[in-house]
């Protein structure tokens, strides 16, 4: 079967919770879209997977801190990062003016 989307389509403009969507899976890789209207990472809390994270800022802009890292990287449209399987991270904040959409694939270590 072959799949087709918009990734803007559909966006919500705001919302308590990100929007995450799943649009490829497969035994190599997932790939989601995420849509963040504010969110960010609750107080003290980091990301710790088992998996390396490639996520590319399409629309919006964030800030992701890395632990060890001096100051967080700013995230603009364009910006791509990847995070290596337990590296830990956190989102300090996302923009809470429009839609920030985020490619996200996630990959085995």
């Amino acid at each position: 079967m072959i799949r087709s989307g918009d990734l803007f389509a559909g966006l919500a403009t705001s919302s308590s919770e990100e929007e995450i969507s799943v649009l490829a899976n497969s035994p190599g890789a997932r790939i989601e879209r995420i849509v963040s209207t504010g969110q960010a990472s609750p107080p003290g809390f980091w990301y710790d997977q088992d998996w390396t994270e490639w996520v590319f800022l399409i629309s919006g802009s964030a800030s992701l801190q890395i632990e060890g890292e001096e100051a967080p990287r700013i995230l603009r449209p364009g910006s791509y990062v990847e995070i290596p399987a337990h590296v830990r991270h956190r989102v300090e904040w996302t923009d809470a003016d429009q839609p920030t959409v985020w490619l996200a694939v996630h990959l085995p270590r």
